[in-house]
């Protein structure tokens, strides 16, 4: 699937209908979620999830606990414990550690949205107002560095060698961080230093998730690998669907508003790539998008000839590059229900609208 169309606005209610059916687990990521055995088992994982989550995530001091619980309460995808429990399915799901590891990884993700927040001066996070904006910068700070304290506590339960993994997802999620904040060195691509910032940003954990979801069930070690593999390439497309969202979405159902990186200045993929080009029929928006666009009648303007333009079409090609690149990871994890899911993982992350 290529072209601008992949990605399809939100409006006829379809994938919402399918998402909390009997049997799927309770996860907002997608119609791709499978019926039966397999989704009863992932419903019952995602279940010990979320009760481990609020335990997580309780304190004694009352207002701790409010602002640690305030971005798990206001919802999510619950992509990374998902993926965990499903690459847990090749072995033994129920597997106490296997809860254990997804929580960690859940934590670690939410710690992030907290300091994500700070940096961004973001004011709505899933909906609702951001920790930032609801208390302060440094609660917001702090309390993601509880949630980074509750989940080392976890982590110590699994092992040294879980640790050492936690330990270098987490410096590649501070260094593709980093990396975004500085910028491209001179000389440096833009476009590929994204895409590698996007790999370190959101890649690395979605790849360690499905990493101990499989170690932890007893998987053969060379599918850990290629598991592992396939998660760091569907984590980075799920980034690119996201950014493509905030663009094609018609009413920013992802909890901001369309165009809202436009109207920030945040540069993504489409974005890049028309200000890497030489198109004259996209001249009029390299020259809108070369900033912040605040003025409405110019947002306005640069939205809709981004829907339109030829880079938005690339940038939806690349995303089909990685769900491809994915797929093609799944050599060794043996047919069956399980890997046609997460090859549908593949579809989905191409076809969403929210």
């Amino acid at each position: 699937m290529s072209g601008a169309s992949a990605l399809t606005s939100p409006g006829d209610g379809s994938q919402t209908q399918t998402w909390n059916r009997p049997g799927r687990p309770a996860s907002t990521v997608g119609s791709w979620l499978p019926d039966g055995p397999l989704g009863e088992s992932l419903a019952a994982g995602l279940a010990r999830v979320e009760s481990a989550l609020h335990t997580a995530v309780a304190s004694d001091h009352e207002f701790v606990a409010e602002a640690a619980a305030h971005l798990m309460t206001a919802g999510g995808k619950r992509f990374r414990p998902v993926l965990a429990l499903l690459a847990a399915q090749l072995g033994d799901a129920e597997s106490a550690e296997v809860t254990s590891a997804a929580v960690v990884c859940e934590l670690t993700h939410l710690a992030t949205l907290y300091h994500d927040d700070v940096m961004d001066e973001a004011a709505v996070r899933r909906g609702a107002a951001s920790a930032n904006s609801r208390w302060s910068n440094s609660i917001a700070i702090l309390t993601g560095d509880f949630l980074f304290a509750r989940a080392s506590d976890l982590l110590a339960d699994l092992g040294p060698e879980a640790v050492r993994i936690q330990a270098r997802t987490f410096e590649r999620l501070v260094t593709g961080q980093i990396r975004e904040t500085v910028g491209p060195a001179a000389g440096e691509d833009p476009i590929e230093h994204h895409l590698s910032v996007l790999a370190d940003k959101t890649g690395s954990l979605v790849a360690t998730s499905a990493r101990f979801g499989a170690t932890f069930a007893g998987v053969a070690p060379a599918v850990v690998e290629d598991l592992t593999a396939y998660a760091e390439e569907v984590g980075v497309a799920f980034q690119l669907s996201d950014d493509l969202i905030d663009i094609v979405s018609e009413s920013g159902t992802s909890g901001k508003s369309p165009g809202t990186d436009l109207r920030e200045g945040i540069a993504t993929l489409p974005v890049l790539l028309v200000l890497a080009g030489d198109d004259p029929a996209e001249a009029r928006l390299r020259e809108l998008v070369a900033g912040p666009i605040t003025d409405d009648a110019l947002h306005a303007e640069a939205l809709a000839l981004l829907r339109a333009s030829a880079s938005l079409a690339r940038a939806t090609e690349v995303l089909d590059s990685y769900a491809d690149r994915a797929r093609a990871r799944l050599g060794s994890v043996p047919d069956g229900e399980v890997r046609e899911a997460l090859s549908a993982l593949c579809d989905y992350v191409v076809t969403r609208s929210a």
